[in-house]
């Protein structure tokens, strides 16, 4: 009697391709084997997988067939949507014969995603909401917001699973804050009077029960992080969009403070402590609120005393509130569970931050902000994440990670030391070893698109007036018939491109801003005279295959700016280190937009195109060599007429088809 082997993931993956409508590509069944040898071998992996390669498939094949829990986290809500509302359940369907099991799965969130009953149907402690309905008559509302809250209790009733992004259409932050709770704010399941109903505790079991979890980087940055798990315990974890990690996980370590966040958390105590512990506070707050409004945006190298001494009343009075909130309890409050749970998170978030700035750590960065609308923050994030990533993210388990976008000047080393891992082949005690593959892409780059640079024109300066520039982008415009996204550096520089061409030229110039995003990608992709213009969640936020975009303008080389606190206190870290500052923070910062900027050009098969960027020091300088071998391998050119020859025969292709 023979034994039945396993299927190979090869064949599973042919099976999950053919369940899906699609066709295998050489490097997505390279990248499922280089997936599946990490798992089973419990090592580290780095994948490039190009536009059109079918990642998503690469990586769940080998991830169900493992049979034992697998983590995937992502960086955008759309990508979480398509693997449990399309991809999963396709796979699981079409492995279910070869793996002769069905495995399941399950999407899990931080907790304030979800709507909390708690919240909902007992009300908002101590912060209710002035005027939200007639006073006179409940059922209401007398504002957007009291809509918004009134829609809520309603979906409340349909939805199954609580979770803010299956409302459609949404609400505001603000009326959703009425009715979630964070983490900290959460009275527990077995205190709670619905806690038999819980959205997030339904989530969190279905999880448990997962064979295979999506969740997000901010969440699986707190599970790192904080040292309390929220996600299942699993042996694999597969971090897709990884170009995005190190920045989420930045975001959840980067603490901060306001004026209206600390007169929030006054607020929220003042019922529950002694009257000298809430005026301690309320001292501190007032001070804090006098410092901040003089605040001058800019990093904080040295704390100045008035500002050390603020933080240290703030940090010893919300101190003395936390354990009087402890010790106390007053029966006169409705539901004093929530009241208390809520007020010790804003204090305990008050303290933390303060005594993590008193304390002077090199290994943070200080430094004011301000807001045009909401005024100025004191924040503080770690110079750097590698170590905590490192010694969290890959001590103990196998971890894949991919993207389109992972080798920048032409190898891994860049992206993998940014995560804590050592040179390529490089190993030591405590340096987690690792495998980069590059599995390629199905489009055929330097036939599809042109890599234009437009070495004629001056060197952009901070002053931002560039004239030559701005006669150059319509010129381009012009000759591929619209068609045209323009990434820029800054919101300022779009708008002025976007009236400067509005002024030229006969053809909607769209302007992100002016409309919601999604509506303004819409309206691009439906017109093919149409021009988007926009900044930073246009570089990578956009999928518009066709005839619609066929120009990729950069204005310029997007480095960080030169006063941005964090990215230059981690160039001078890495001089001081004795590496080079400048292509290890600024260069690499750049590198990755322009890799996931000219990756908007061809997203099919048949897309053609040019990508140009209107800065010279793409061809004259010499870093301009690394950033090229970050972008897609496209022809390359400084010869202007050539380019709009091309993009006229272009245009004149796409309509002789009647596009």
């Amino acid at each position: 009697m023979t034994a039945t082997s396993s299927p190979s993931v090869t064949d599973l993956l042919h099976a999950a391709v053919s369940a899906v409508g699609g066709s295998e590509r050489p490097g997505q069944v390279t990248m499922a084997e280089a997936v599946a040898a990490a798992i089973d071998d419990g090592s580290h992996l780095l994948v490039q997988a190009g536009t059109g390669t079918g990642k998503s498939l690469g990586y769940l094949v080998p991830a169900l067939a493992h049979g034992e829990r697998v983590v995937v986290a992502t960086a955008t809500l759309a990508l979480q949507r398509q693997l449990v509302e399309r991809d999963l359940p396709r796979t699981v369907d079409a492995l279910h014969p070869q793996l002769r099991r069905r495995p399941q799965f399950a999407m899990l969130k931080g907790r304030s995603n979800y709507l909390c009953l708690h919240r909902l149907h007992e009300g908002v402690p101590q912060d209710e909401e002035e005027g939200l309905f007639d006073p006179l008559e409940s059922a209401a509302p007398t504002s957007k917001l009291g809509k918004d809250l009134l829609r809520l209790r309603d979906w409340a009733d349909e939805t199954e699973s609580g979770d803010r992004d299956d409302l459609t259409p949404g609400v505001s932050d603000r009326a959703w804050a009425q009715v979630s709770v964070t983490s900290r704010e959460c009275v527990g399941a077995s205190k709670c009077a619905y806690g038999a109903e819980c959205f997030a505790e339904a989530a969190r079991e279905r999880a448990k029960l997962a064979d295979v979890v999506v969740t997000n980087h901010a969440l699986l940055a707190i599970d790192a992080i904080e040292g309390a798990p929220v996600l299942p315990g699993h042996e694999v974890l597969i971090v897709d969009e990884a170009h995005e990690l190190v920045s989420r996980v930045t975001g959840v370590a980067t603490g901060e403070l306001t004026p209206g966040q600390v007169n929030r958390a006054v607020r929220r105590a003042a019922k529950l402590v002694d009257e000298k512990a809430a005026d301690a506070l309320q001292t501190a707050a007032e001070s804090f609120e006098r410092l901040m409004e003089l605040a001058l945006p800019g990093r904080l190298e040295e704390i100045p005393e008035d500002l050390d001494h603020c933080l240290m009343a703030l940090r010893d009075a919300s101190r003395t509130v936390i354990s009087s909130i402890g010790n106390t309890r007053d029966k006169s409050l409705q539901d004093e569970d929530a009241v208390r749970k809520q007020a010790l998170a804003s204090v305990e978030n008050i303290h933390a931050v303060a005594e993590r700035i008193v304390a002077r750590s090199e290994y943070d960065v200080v430094w004011y902000e301000r807001h045009d609308r909401f005024g100025a923050s004191l924040r503080v994030a770690p110079l750097s994440v590698s170590g905590l990533l490192r010694e969290k993210l890959f001590s103990e388990r196998s971890v894949v990670l991919t993207s389109a976008t992972l080798k920048l000047g032409g190898d891994f080393n860049g992206v993998g030391a940014s995560l804590g891992l050592a040179p390529e082949g490089v190993e030591g005690d405590d340096l987690p070893s690792w495998k980069g593959v590059d599995v390629g892409s199905p489009f055929d780059y330097p036939k599809q698109g042109i890599l234009y640079v437009a070495r004629h024109l001056a060197q952009p300066g901070r002053e931002g007036n560039r004239t030559d520039m701005l006669d150059e982008l319509a010129e381009l415009v012009e000759a591929a018939g619209g068609r045209t996204l323009g990434l820029f550096s800054s919101m300022r520089a779009a708008q002025a491109a976007a009236e400067a061409l509005r002024g030229r030229l006969d053809m909607p110039i769209l302007l992100q801003g002016e409309d919601t995003l999604g509506e303004l990608i819409k309206n691009f992709a439906g017109d093919t005279r149409t021009c988007l213009f926009g900044t930073l969640s246009l570089w990578q936020g956009v999928d518009v295959p066709g005839p619609s975009c066929q120009l990729v303008v950069m204005d310029r080389v997007p480095f960080p700016r030169p006063d941005d606190p964090l990215m230059s206190a981690r160039q001078r870290a890495v001089e001081d280190a004795g590496g080079n500052g400048f292509m290890s923070v600024a260069a690499t910062h750049a590198a990755l937009l322009m890799a996931q900027g000219a990756g908007r050009l061809v997203r099919a098969s048949g897309d053609r195109g040019v990508v140009a960027v209107l800065d010279p020091r793409l061809a004259t300088a010499r870093y301009g060599s690394f950033l090229r071998a970050s972008m897609p391998d496209f022809w390359y050119t400084t010869d202007r007429n050539q380019v709009r020859r091309s993009l006229s025969a272009i245009d004149a292709a796409a309509k002789a088809e009647g596009k």
